[in-house]
C-alpha cells in the first residue's frame, strides 16, 4: 500500500498551481523572444512581462514602473539593503532592521557594517512582534533605511506594518518591507502603509521559482546591484525570465482573486490542527502571536525532544514539515528568529513548523497528528530531559 504524502511546508515553497503553469507553457515554446528585441517575437513576449507587472503594481496600489521583476526575494532584499544604502549615503549611514528578519537581510546588513555603515538591530518581544516605543528610540538624523518583514516566515507573527510606516513618515528614512511571506496573508497599498520600497517573491504563492519583484517608491533614491545590460528601466541587467515573470503575475492574480477564501480556509484547518494536538500531546507550546498572525504557519514546540528528530521521523511517514525558515535548513545553528524572541535553548531545540496549503484536509491533519503522538512519545521514552524531568 503506497504511504500517505502531506505537505506541511508551504512556508518554505509552494506548488505551482494549474492555472500558473498554463498560463507559462506558450512562454517556452510559442512566445520565446527576447523581450527587449524590437522584431514582432521580442514585442509578444514584452507584452506578457508588461501585463504581469501591471497585475502586481495593482495589487499593491503602485504604479507599473516602480515595479521591478528580480530572481527572487533574495535578490530582492539584496537589491533594497545595497541600493537604498549607498544611493543616500551623503544623508547619513545608520540603518535599522529588525533581529527576526530573512537571512537575506540581516547578511545584507553585515555586509553594509563592513562597508562603514552602522546597523540597528531591533529587538522583538517574545511573540516577536516589533515595538515602535524600541523603533522611535532608535531613530537618529542619520538614519537613511529601516527594513521590517511584515509577516515572520518561521512563526508567522504579523507587524504593524501601516502604524511602521505612518511613523518613518515622519523622519528622513526609507521604509523597507520584506512581504515575501506576506502576499497571500495582506492587503497592501503601499501609499497608505507608507512603504518606499517591498520586496515580493513568487513560489510562496503557487508560482514559479526564481523570479520576485522589488517596488520601489519613484522618489526613492536606488542604485543598481546588477549591472550589464538596460533591462528592468535601466534598473537591473540581465535576460528577462519571460515565462517565469509571466507565471508571477498571474500568481499574483489568482493570490488577489483568492485571497479571502484560503485564508478562511487556512484559519479553520490550522485551528483544527492546534485544537486537536493541544488535546493528544502534553507539554506543547505554540510560538508566535496567536492574535496577529499568519494562519498558514503553527509552530510548534515539544518539550523534552528535538525539533529535528521529529522531522525525520515524520518525513519516514510521507509528512514534511521544517524546524525553522528553509533557507537555513542545511545549517545546524539554532533559530535565530526564536533566540530573538528569548525562548529557552529547550524551547527552540523542539521547534518545530507547520506550514498549510487551502487544500489540506481535516483527514490529512488526523493522520499528521496521529504520527505526531507516536514520534513524540517514542522520543520522549528515549530522551534524558523526560528522565530528568520526571526524577523531579
Amino acid at each position: 500500500m503506497e504511504k500517505k504524502r502531506v505537505y506541511l511546508d508551504d512556508a518554505a515553497t509552494t506548488m505551482v498551481s494549474g492555472e500558473v503553469l498554463n498560463e507559462m507553457m506558450p512562454y517556452f515554446s510559442e512566445i520565446y523572444g527576447n523581450s527587449n528585441s524590437l522584431h514582432k517575437f521580442g514585442r509578444d513576449a514584452s507584452r506578457g512581462v508588461d501585463h504581469a507587472r501591471d497585475i502586481i503594481a495593482n495589487s499593491i496600489g503602485a504604479k507599473s514602473g516602480e515595479i521591478y521583476f528580480t530572481s527572487g526575494g533574495t535578490e530582492a532584499n539584496n537589491w533594497a539593503m545595497f541600493g537604498i544604502a549607498t544611493a543616500n549615503k551623503k544623508k547619513g549611514k545608520h540603518i535599522i532592521v529588525s533581529s527576526i528578519e530573512h537571512h537575506s537581510i540581516l547578511a545584507s546588513a553585515k555586509e553594509l557594517e563592513k562597508r562603514g555603515f552602522e546597523v540597528t538591530y531591533l529587538p522583538v518581544d517574545s511573540t516577536g512582534m516589533v515595538n515602535l516605543i524600541d523603533l522611535l528610540h532608535e531613530l537618529r538624523p542619520d538614519t537613511i533605511l529601516v527594513s521590517i518583514m511584515a509577516v515572520n516566515n518561521e512563526v508567522g507573527t504579523i507587524q504593524n506594518v501601516r502604524a511602521i510606516g505612518e511613523t518613518l513618515r515622519q523622519y528622513q528614512c526609507y521604509f523597507h518591507v520584506d512581504a515575501v511571506q506576506a502576499m497571500g496573508v495582506l492587503k497592501f497599498d503601499v501609499d497608505t502603509m507608507c512603504i518606499d520600497a517591498m520586496t515580493m517573491s513568487s513560489h510562496k504563492i503557487h508560482g514559479p521559482k526564481g523570479v520576485g519583484a522589488l517596488y520601489v517608491r519613484s522618489t526613492t533614491p536606488i542604485n543598481k546591484l546588477i549591472f550589464g545590460g538596460e533591462q528592468e528601466f535601466n534598473k537591473r541587467g540581465g535576460t528577462t525570465n519571460v515565462p517565469a515573470i509571466v507565471g508571477f503575475g498571474k500568481a499574483m492574480e489568482i493570490t488577489v482573486r483568492d485571497r479571502e477564501r484560503t485564508l478562511k480556509k487556512t484559519n479553520e484547518i490550522a485551528n483544527y490542527f492546534m485544537n486537536k494536538l493541544q488535546y493528544a500531546i502534553p507539554d506543547i507550546h505554540f510560538n508566535g502571536n496567536m492574535h496577529q498572525k499568519a494562519p498558514g504557519i503553527v509552530n510548534v514546540s515539544f518539550d523534552y525532544v528535538e525539533g529535528e528528530s521529529i522531522l525525520m521521523l515524520l518525513d519516514l511517514a510521507g509528512i514534511a514539515v521544517s524546524t525553522g525558515s528553509a533557507c537555513a535548513s542545511g545549517s545546524l545553528t539554532k533559530s535565530h528568529v526564536l533566540k530573538a524572541m528569548h525562548l529557552s535553548n529547550e524551547t527552540i531545540n523542539g521547534a518545530v513548523r507547520f506550514s498549510f496549503a487551502a487544500e489540506i484536509t481535516k483527514d490529512d491533519i488526523d493522520y499528521v497528528v496521529d504520527n505526531l503522538i507516536e514520534v513524540v512519545n517514542k522520543l520522549r521514552e528515549l530522551s534524558p530531559l523526560t528522565k530528568k524531568r520526571r526524577k523531579k
